[in-house]
């Protein structure tokens, strides 16, 4: 490496993410020394990206960046936390002064849109792999869980499931695709926007929440596995942006809707009686979910469609399924 490792360390990421006063020792030192609020618990979630697993090999620097910090923002919008700090362990080839200007951005931009601050890390030479561990923390006793669901639950899901994974199709090349519609659908994919204002506002309202990273149908399953339950969703209930439908068609759209992965979205389960508040207080217009379908009783992940169960695979991915 043409810079040493504290130099690298000190030039991109001593002042990465936001500024924090209950971050006592940050960067620099061999641990961070952080303060939690009275009456709060801590949230811990990491997640690793690998070159050529988790996005194409010469992905933008900062989208790498993005994404890193974002799946992990995800997991503490699942919990209903409040994500505050982050540790970034970074395994690079080399010392490449552009794209490392550019990660640090991307990961700095979206740190400081959601208050996080870096406090720490590590960095080693080898194959590309960034770590990200985030910290947040949620009020005593309020966390969301999976497990939380009960049979006759309303089942919702934010967002539209299914654009990250055409978006990844077309960075592939494995769907032709150009103008404004490919735009937004890559951009999904690079760049996803965790829904934490959201999972912190459904502490008051959900029975349970899972993000969406493995497919809609998948993680709605875990959820209701979880919970003791299982789950049915309509085909139709599930929403697809036009952007999708009109890339793909209407068919595929929802197929992928309920399959593709990387969206960071949240599913989440809400008690009958308990609906109509939500909807007063969270509107769906200004909030962007939709309701998809409900827990019962029998185990399992099912598409109904017109009242026939759809065969579509609900497996999800799995890094290890190949091996």
């Amino acid at each position: 490496m043409s810079l040493s490792e504290f130099d690298l360390i000190d030039r991109y990421f001593r002042s990465c993410g936001a500024k924090r006063s209950d971050v006592r020792v940050g960067v620099g030192d061999d641990a961070a020394i952080l303060e939690c609020p009275a009456g709060t618990q801590l949230a811990a979630a990491v997640d690793s990206l690998v070159d050529g697993v988790h996005f194409p090999h010469g992905s933008p620097a900062a989208s790498v960046g993005h994404r890193a910090l974002a799946v992990n923002l995800s997991d503490m919008a699942a919990m209903g936390a409040r994500p505050a700090w982050a540790l970034l362990a970074l395994t690079l080839p080399g010392a490449d002064e552009s794209w490392l200007a550019e990660f640090a951005a991307g990961m700095s931009a979206l740190a400081r849109a959601h208050d996080v601050a870096l406090v720490g890390g590590d960095t080693t030479s080898g194959p590309l792999c960034v770590s990200v561990q985030v910290l947040g923390h949620v009020p005593r006793s309020s966390a969301l869980l999976r497990s939380g669901g009960r049979v006759g639950d309303a089942v919702f899901v934010s967002g539209f499931p299914g654009d990250a994974g055409a978006g990844l199709a077309i960075e592939q090349g494995r769907l032709p695709a150009a103008g404004e519609d490919a735009a937004y659908l890559r951009e999904r994919f690079l760049y996803p926007a965790p829904r934490v204002a959201l999972g912190e506002c459904l502490r008051r309202h959900a029975s349970a929440c899972i993000d969406v990273s493995d497919g809609l149908l998948a993680d709605a399953g875990k959820l209701a596995r979880a919970s003791g339950c299982g789950v049915e969703i309509g085909y139709e209930e599930v929403p697809v942006s036009e952007a999708l439908e009109r890339v793909v068609g209407a068919q595929r759209a929802r197929e992928l809707a309920l399959t593709g992965g990387d969206d960071y979205e949240l599913c989440f389960t809400v008690r009958p009686a308990q609906v109509g508040r939500l909807l007063a207080e969270l509107p769906p217009q200004r909030w962007g979910y939709t309701r998809i379908g409900t827990l019962r009783e029998v185990p399992g992940a099912e598409v109904l469609r017109d009242g026939a169960v759809m065969s579509v695979s609900s497996s999800g991915y799995d890094h290890f399924s190949h091996a």
